[in-house]
């Protein structure tokens, strides 16, 4: 019977321990932004006019394509915006 309790309150910290991780990787989320014109061919995070997978930006600084990054660093970029193309 210990052994099943010892496994069951592992398995019970192990749930709760994602779940904290979880809550950190949204609030770590909720502080980046899409910075686009900016990325380096085949370095875009996600999205492009004519693709949705990341790594697929063909050119350096595609306007489409963004790269994510903590909210206020795309404007100290040149050339960086925070708006998609047709925005």
């Amino acid at each position: 019977m210990r052994d099943h309790n010892t496994l069951a309150r592992s398995a019970v910290a192990a749930v709760l321990a994602l779940g904290l991780a979880g809550g950190a990787a949204s609030v770590a989320a909720a502080d980046m932004e899409k910075c686009y014109g900016v990325a380096k061919a085949g370095k875009n995070d996600c999205q492009t006019a004519n693709s949705s997978c990341a790594g697929t930006a063909k050119e350096d600084r595609m306007a489409d394509a963004f790269i994510a990054l903590p909210k206020g660093s795309c404007d100290k970029i040149a050339g960086g915006t925070t708006k998609a193309p047709g925005q």
